[in-house]
């Protein structure tokens, strides 16, 4: 970098560079799982507004933002090689503006969330602890591809949706059919994470991150994620059968398939098409969220 380029970068970021700094992009799947929770409660949604605005808001412009500020502070060697164009290898984030911002936003998180009780001041601070955990040392999770996803689909699905349930109904603990879509549906997203490594395969080969892609390979790692992501939904299928919601089962089968035609495609190449299934594979699977939490909200399930 020129003397004349360093001196002409900025002192502080400016809202902009903030704004994409906390990536608004990523912060719709904890949003949605939380708002299924909420669906799922079988509370009033209309009643209880405040608390599913304050809740969404707290799951993806704060806890997930967060996680990203996190992420990109750590990985700001990775991303110089990856994506120079973010934030901080552009030097449009100078000095120590990203760990400042992902400090602040931690904070204000735990702040918003002591508003929606204990079960809401748990759940983020869980949700805080390893969004830090993923990216930060000593732990770094994301070094090994299997914990690292396995962390952000507890956090971004079944954390914020069990968090939804509990809020939505006064913090009286969710019911256990509610938990098992919750927890099914994290094991599912571990494969949705695997899709993000794809696109930063030679930066984490560098710099030691064994994300799936480089411990199993291309080809082995796409499986391996479309695998996570179909086998818990054949087992949500089975519930809402068992449950008697033969419709909401049969809808889901219906996206499922979508999902199957899709993960062929994408498995074709999958460094090519990973981003493309995340556009257009993925809303096929949070769908099925929302068509099993309606399913058991029927039910009369939730507390």
């Amino acid at each position: 970098m020129s003397s004349q380029t360093i001196a002409s970068l900025p002192a502080r970021p400016s809202l902009r560079v903030v704004a994409e700094y906390l990536k608004p992009v990523t912060w719709f799947p904890p949003m949605w799982a939380f708002a299924c929770g909420a669906v799922a409660s079988g509370q009033s949604l209309l009643s209880n507004w405040v608390i599913l605005l304050v809740g969404v808001l707290l799951a993806g412009p704060l806890v997930c933002a967060t996680s990203q500020a996190v992420n990109d502070w750590y990985d700001r060697e990775v991303d110089a090689i990856n994506e120079p164009q973010r934030p901080i290898p552009s030097g449009r984030m100078p000095g120590m503006w990203g760990l400042y911002i992902a400090i602040g936003w931690t904070v204000l998180s735990l702040l918003v969330a002591a508003s929606l009780g204990i079960w809401g001041f748990a759940a983020a601070a869980i949700g805080l602890a390893l969004a830090w955990a993923y990216s930060a040392p000593p732990l770094r999770l994301k070094r090994n591809g299997w914990w690292g996803c396995a962390a952000c689909g507890l956090s971004y699905e079944g954390l914020a949706w069990a968090t939804g349930a509990a809020v939505m109904a006064g913090g009286v603990m969710p019911d256990a059919r509610s938990l098992m879509l919750a927890g099914l549906y994290s094991v599912g997203a571990l494969g949705i994470m695997a899709l993000n490594d794809f696109k930063a395969i030679e930066g984490d080969r560098r710099m030691g991150i064994g994300s799936l892609p480089v411990r199993l390979g291309v080809t082995s790692a796409a499986w391996v994620s479309c695998a996570f992501m179909l086998a818990p939904q054949f087992v949500v299928v089975g519930l809402l059968m068992s449950w008697d919601a033969p419709w909401h089962a049969l809808a889901v089968v219906g996206l499922m398939v979508g999902q199957a035609v899709l993960m062929a495609w994408f498995i074709a190449q999958p460094v090519a098409r990973a981003l493309y299934y995340s556009g257009f594979g993925v809303p096929l699977f949070v769908a099925g969220m929302m068509v099993s939490a309606f399913g058991l909200r029927g039910l009369g399930g939730g507390v």
